[in-house]
Parts: C-alpha cells; sequence; structure tokens
C-alpha cells in the first residue's frame, strides 16, 4: 500500500470544554483527492484548520512524508507544502491578480520583483489551462476567477497539499464542473487535495471520504464503493426520509406580483432592473443565481427595508408597493432572511424573546398593557417542542444556539402568523443534512396548505428538489423561467453565468466560463 504522504494519530482539539476533534486518525495519500464530509459542528473544518496550523491540537501528531511536525502558524504549514483556500476569499479588491499573489510571500521581499513572478504565474496557469488577467484587479473579476486567484497563491508558494472549504459555494455549475477537471489534473500530476464539501455530487467525484460525526471519526471509504444514500446515512446515523412529492394541478390564485421593480444597492447602483415575477397559491418559485445578483435587494424591498425606486409589489390583489415592514408583515408576509444571526435574530435576546420580535403588541402576549411573560412562555415552550429546538430552556440566548437550532426559532416566529407568502432568502445555507430535510418538510408543508413561496438558494440541488418553478436571476433581471421537473441544469448553469437563452450548453462559450472571459460585466469597484 502507498505510504501516506499526510496523517495524522489520534489528534485531539478542544475549545474549553468543547471537544471539536476527538483523538481523530486521517491520511491523505500522494495524488488523491479526499474528502472531509460531516454535519455542521462534526469537526471537518477544525481538522483542516489544524492541518494548516491555524489551530494547535491538544494531543496527538500530524506526520508529513514519514516525519512529525509541528504546525505552530500557517507559516509553519506553508513551508511543510500546506495550501488552504478558505470559503471567504482573502483578497485586496483593489489590487491586481499579480499582486494578490506575490504579496506577502518571500518573492516579494524587499525589492519586489514582480517580471520573474509574473513569469512564473504565468507558467502555473499554462500548466493548468487557467486563462486569467494577472494585471486586472480583483474587483472587476467575477468570482470565479477570484477564487482561482486563492488557487494559485497556493501553487505559487509551492504547495503539494491543497485544502480547499467548501470551493463551490459560489460558483454557477459549468465552473463547479471544470473546477474538478482542473483539480483532477493535478492530482494526476502529483498534488494531494483535501475537500471540504456538504454536496454529495462533489463529494463523490472524491477518492475517499473520512466521515467526522461530533468531533470523531466515524469511518473511511473509497468512494467508488460507496454511495449518497451511504454517506448520508454515516454523516448523520439515520437514513434521509425522500422529500414530500410535488404538488400537482393548476395554480390559479395570485400571491405575489412584482412588476417593473427598481431599487439600488447600499453603494447606490441598481441592484434590480425592472423585475418582473409572479408567484402563485401552493407554488415553490426558486430564484437561481450566483450571489451578488440582487437577490438579498429584492427580499429587502419585499418586507420593506430597502426603498424603492420604480415598480409595484402586489400582495393577494392589495398594493404594498412602499408599505412599511410592520404593515407587510402584518397583511401575511412571512421572512426567512439570509444571514440568521445579523438579520433574523437578536443574539443578546432570549429564545422567548426572539420569538415574538415584531409581535410584542399582539394581544396575544399583552395585558392591560403590559407583556404577559406567562403567555409569552407558553407560547416559546410550545414552539421548542412543535419545532424541535434544542436547548435547555425557553430563555437560553439567542448567541448560544447552532445554526439549525437559530434557524428553527425564526421559522417558528415566521410560521406562528399564518403567512400567505413565505420570502426565504437562503434558508438551508451552513445547515446540517438533518436540518436541510427539517426545512424543506416545514416549506413544503406551507405550499401544501395553499402558501406561496419565493425561495432564493445557490444550492442548484435544493431547487430542483423542491421548487415547483425555477427563475434565474442575474444582474438584478429575471433572465429565465423554466418548470422545475423540466429544467435543464447546463442552461440553468448558462443563464447564471449571464448567457442567453439562445445559448446552448455545447456552445464553446458555454463549454469554458471557467476559463474564458465571460459576457458578464466585471464586478463594480468597491
Amino acid at each position: 500500500m502507498t505510504a501516506p504522504l499526510l496523517y495524522t494519530e489520534n489528534l485531539t482539539k478542544k475549545f474549553h470544554q468543547v471537544v471539536a476533534n476527538d483523538a481523530v486518525c486521517f491520511d491523505l495519500l500522494p495524488g488523491e483527492i479526499h474528502c472531509l464530509l460531516g454535519e455542521n459542528g462534526a469537526g471537518k473544518s477544525t481538522l483542516a484548520e489544524c492541518l494548516y496550523g491555524f489551530y494547535q491540537p491538544q494531543e496527538g501528531t500530524i506526520c508529513i512524508r514519514g516525519q512529525v511536525v509541528e504546525l505552530a502558524s500557517p507559516a509553519d504549514a506553508i513551508r511543510q507544502g500546506i495550501g488552504m483556500v478558505h470559503q471567504h476569499f482573502v483578497l485586496v479588491p483593489s489590487f491586481t491578480v499579480l499582486e494578490n499573489i506575490v504579496v506577502g510571500t518571500r518573492a516579494s521581499g524587499i525589492l519586489l520583483d514582480l517580471a520573474s513572478a509574473e513569469e512564473q504565474i504565468a507558467a502555473l496557469c499554462a500548466r493548468y489551462k487557467v486563462d486569467l488577467d494577472l494585471n486586472a484587479k480583483i474587483w472587476q473579476l467575477p468570482v470565479g476567477q477570484q477564487q482561482w486567484v486563492e488557487i494559485l497563491k497556493a501553487l505559487f508558494v509551492g504547495a503539494s497539499i491543497l485544502i480547499l472549504d467548501e470551493p463551490t459555494a459560489v460558483l454557477t455549475p459549468q465552473e463547479s464542473q471544470r473546477l474538478f477537471e482542473i483539480l483532477r489534473m493535478m492530482t494526476d500530476q502529483g498534488m494531494s487535495i483535501v475537500l471540504i464539501s456538504h454536496k454529495l455530487k462533489e463529494v463523490l467525484q472524491s477518492d475517499r471520504v473520512t466521515v467526522l460525526r461530533n468531533g470523531r471519526k466515524v469511518a473511511t471509504v473509497v468512494t467508488s464503493e460507496s454511495s449518497k444514500e451511504e454517506l448520508t446515512s454515516l454523516m448523520i446515523g439515520r437514513e434521509v426520509a425522500a422529500p414530500p412529492a410535488r404538488q400537482t394541478g393548476p395554480r390559479e390564485d395570485l400571491i405575489l406580483r412584482i412588476q417593473g421593480l427598481r431599487a439600488q444597492n447600499d453603494r447606490g447602483k441598481e441592484a434590480l432592473c425592472g423585475l418582473d415575477l409572479d408567484v402563485r397559491s401552493g407554488e415553490i418559485v426558486g430564484i437561481a443565481g450566483v450571489a451578488g445578483n440582487g437577490q438579498k435587494e429584492l427580499f429587502e424591498t419585499l418586507v420593506g427595508v430597502r426603498p424603492i425606486t420604480a415598480g409595484t409589489i402586489t400582495l393577494s390583489g392589495s398594493d404594498i408597493t412602499r408599505h412599511s415592514t410592520k404593515d407587510i408583515q402584518e397583511k401575511g408576509v412571512a421572512f426567512i432572511p439570509e444571514d440568521r444571526f445579523a438579520e433574523g435574530l437578536v443574539p443578546d435576546f432570549t429564545i422567548e424573546e426572539n420569538l415574538i420580535l415584531g409581535r410584542h403588541d399582539s394581544p396575544n402576549f399583552r395585558w392591560r398593557g403590559f407583556l404577559n411573560f406567562g403567555r409569552i412562555s407558553d407560547f416559546a415552550r410550545k414552539c421548542i417542542s412543535q419545532y424541535g429546538i434544542a436547548a435547555p430552556s425557553s430563555r437560553t440566548l439567542a448567541r448560544t444556539l447552532s445554526g439549525g437550532n437559530a434557524q428553527k426559532v425564526i421559522v417558528a416566529r415566521e410560521f406562528a402568523g399564518n403567512a400567505s407568502l413565505t420570502l426565504a432568502n437562503q434558508p438551508s445555507r451552513g445547515l446540517d443534512v438533518g436540518v436541510i430535510e427539517y426545512m424543506h418538510g416545514a416549506l413544503m408543508e406551507k405550499r401544501a396548505q395553499g402558501g406561496g413561496i419565493l425561495l432564493a438558494s445557490e444550492d442548484l440541488d435544493e431547487l430542483f428538489t423542491i421548487a415547483d418553478t425555477i427563475v434565474v436571476m442575474h444582474k438584478g433581471r429575471i433572465l429565465g423561467r423554466f418548470a422545475a421537473d423540466k429544467a435543464d441544469l447546463a442552461t440553468i448553469g448558462l443563464l447564471m453565468a449571464g448567457h442567453s437563452e439562445t445559448d446552448t450548453p455545447s456552445d464553446p462559450a458555454g463549454q469554458n466560463l471557467f476559463m474564458k472571459e465571460n459576457p458578464v460585466e466585471p464586478h463594480e469597484a468597491p
């Protein structure tokens, strides 16, 4: 058997009383893609950060090329040939590609030899067939190419082991496919890759998978000998139920109509450009799109927290275009925001207090002008039981909750109002498979009751699983609308990248979206 390039023996990492990694044994072979799979909080990111020197384990050892090493910092890891690309890029928008790659490396030094560095980076681009303008500013690049800048930073300093944390979170399907083609090219040339991903389609493209649960290694399996079902069962300790069947039959009642909607982003640039969209009773309309194409601004205008510059919004026949957030809520709109802690909850409030946010003046929670804490506590206890919120009590602070339990608090509050329209922006982002299953069930139950749902997700699998209709949003416009059971993944991917519906997957431009310059306008300067 081939000797491992890197391995850990009984690696244990604790944060106070919390054991994030519990005696984990992990090995990485030369030339393989090895996936770390596990629920949120399972310990996979902590293990990766220990391998990168960001954290230091209290117990156990890390061995590289047969030698025990101590990685006191990322600089130590880099010297051992380990590079890491985090999910959130660490780039300077106003710097060029070349400057971002070189600055901070030994090549920068006191006298910066950019000409020599440019030759080395150009050779790396040619080696892996990456088409990248080294003199372009980062803000001018689409996110797919920004990710390549991060990867090239690691390759430039000589990484032979590359750790990738959720590498396709901001990519179109075509970009994701191209990334894995190049990753396989890298492993064929001797690179070893540790991949952290929750997308099972990507996990199945690895060579081996190590599954973590509650900080402990459950198993390491050869990917070709496993399946989605087995990996899911290993990850959460049970089988995931199939989602309910889509509702069939005509949908006649119009719940939401958006016509010619225009609004600006936080920098005063137009984010919504005359957008038209309908949602009907008993329908889930899914919005596909790469982050930053107006999804956030759309939801904020619909709930009344962002000014509208033009257009109309109609809810069940009633114009709510410039109504207040309170009025929109009272008319039957529930909102599950993108950032559950920053926008959906007050972290330093208790579960009880968060469950009545925006409804504290309801007669259900007041008596003679004062809050009725007995009724509030009863309501909170019912929500905790009904929605399976894991917490010591209803007076637990929201900031101590896991992402999944925090999301359940938001859902419990929003669904308590019998809303006719539910707005859900990235409702499954960062959640465990089990909580995602729960979220899908809750949304589909709401649909079965006749509610309309507008769902934005960067996870196309989620949209294909529960949406009835999929629309593609790009640069503040709707570029296409499809019945979900007839939608084509390749076509949707092209539209997400800014191509027209007349483009086909066989178009050379479509095949090389990750490599060639997109017809997408560059990002605006910050």
